[in-house]
This record gives structure tokens, sequence and C-alpha cells, in this order.
């Protein structure tokens, strides 16, 4: 089983899901959009993953790409009923292709926060298992605004109404990051555009402050990373 996973820069990997693929023998191939990598041709794969980034989806102009990646999303999820993950980039990204409306967030959300899940996504195999609330690493300026049609909102946060969403039974979405380790904050802020992006939410001494509490909270977000996969899995893979 083989996934295609879209990056948008070097750091923005799909970090702890790399070693829960690997335990699952699963074999993936990252595009790096951001460095002009080509679209393969989607049929080998059996997943398709969208990673985080810190452009935003509307941002055509600036990166041409975007339409390309757009296209490609819409034919994974409507023509090829693809099973999708995606995370805050990929969440936003599918949204916005598929006929939402993603636009700057009414508030940032930079730090570890919570999500709530709907009265839907209680009922939901996508969050089954996993506590209430979620604790969870946020880092996004944007924001679905408006789900696509037929979507289904599975949380939501005080600050953001879309925190999670599905389309179908098998794209599914979250505004916030699961794919924390150890080292992600750090990866994160060796872009100066990123590193100021928490500096002027939270601080300058804002990076020991929130990775002094990543790494206290670790063993428990990557426990709902763990749980979160297992239950996208058990839904979308044959």
């Amino acid at each position: 089983m083989r996934f295609l996973v879209f990056q948008h820069g070097a750091s923005d990997h799909p970090g702890i899901f790399r070693d829960l693929f690997a335990a699952d023998q699963i074999q993936w191939d990252a595009i790096d959009l951001s460095k002009g990598e080509s679209i393969p041709d989607l049929s080998p794969y059996a997943a398709l993953w969208v990673m985080g980034g810190m452009m935003n989806v509307w941002q055509e102009e600036q990166y041409p790409w975007l339409k390309q990646e757009k296209a490609a999303i819409r034919a994974a999820v409507i023509d090829k009923n693809l099973p999708y993950f995606g995370i805050c980039l990929g969440h936003q990204l599918l949204a916005d292709a598929l006929g939402g409306e993603v636009g700057v967030a009414t508030q940032a959300e930079i730090g570890l926060l919570e999500v709530e899940p709907t009265a839907i996504g209680q009922q939901s195999p996508f969050l089954a298992g996993l506590p209430t609330p979620i604790k969870c690493l946020q880092w996004h300026g944007a924001e679905v605004k408006t789900p696509p049609p037929h979507a289904q909102v599975l949380a939501c946060s005080s600050a953001c109404a879309v925190q999670s969403l599905l389309i179908g039974d098998r794209a599914f979405g979250i505004q916030y990051h699961a794919e924390v380790l150890s080292t992600t904050l750090a990866e994160w802020c060796t872009d100066p555009a990123s590193k100021g992006m928490l500096i002027d939410h939270l601080g300058e001494q804002a990076l020991p402050k929130l990775n002094q509490a990543v790494q206290t909270h670790l063993q428990t977000l990557n426990s709902n990373a763990r749980k979160l996969y297992q239950n996208w899995k058990a839904v979308v893979l044959d």
C-alpha cells in the first residue's frame, strides 16, 4: 500500500504519522509543491495526505501551483473517491477545492489549545475514543468560514467553528496539528515567517514557553494522533 503526501515545505512533513505508516508497512511518496515538484498520476495511490504550510489557499498568484493542487484534490476526492487526510492548510485546501470558503481567521490560534467534538462529531467513528476536549497544537491565521456543500463539521473551538470536517465518507480534515514530535516547533521556526508569526502572536519568549508545554503534553498529543490515525484507517481503508 502506498500513500501520496503533498508537502508545502521541508518542515511540513507527516511527523509522527511517518512512524505509524512504517509500522503498517505503508510506503509513501512526498511531493513538495513549494519546490516545484510535479503532482504524479494518482492511480497507484491508496490515499492522499495533504500537510500544512505558511501560504494561504487564496494566494494563487504568489503560489501558482495551488491551482494544480486544488485540481488534484478534487480529482482524488470526487473522481477517484480516494481516502484523504488533511492537516491545517490541507484541511483548508479540501474545503476550498470542494466549494467551501476559506478566509482570514476571526481570531488566529497559536499554542497548545483544545477543540471539542460537535454533536455530529460525538457520533463519528473518526473521533471515537478521543478525549473530550481534545488537547492539540494550533498554528493558523486562516480558517474555513463556510464548509463545502453536504460537509459534516466534526469538531470546533471557541475561536474556530470548523476544526474538523468530513466530506462524503472518506475525505477528512483537521485544522489543528496532530503530527507533532519533540522537534516540530524547532523545525517550523527555522522559517523566519513562521517564527515571526509565533512572536507576533505570543511574544518574544513564545518559542521556549510553547516548546516546554508541548514537551510536557507530548505523550497525550501523540496518543491522540495514534487514535486519530487508527480511526481514519479503520473507516476509509478497505
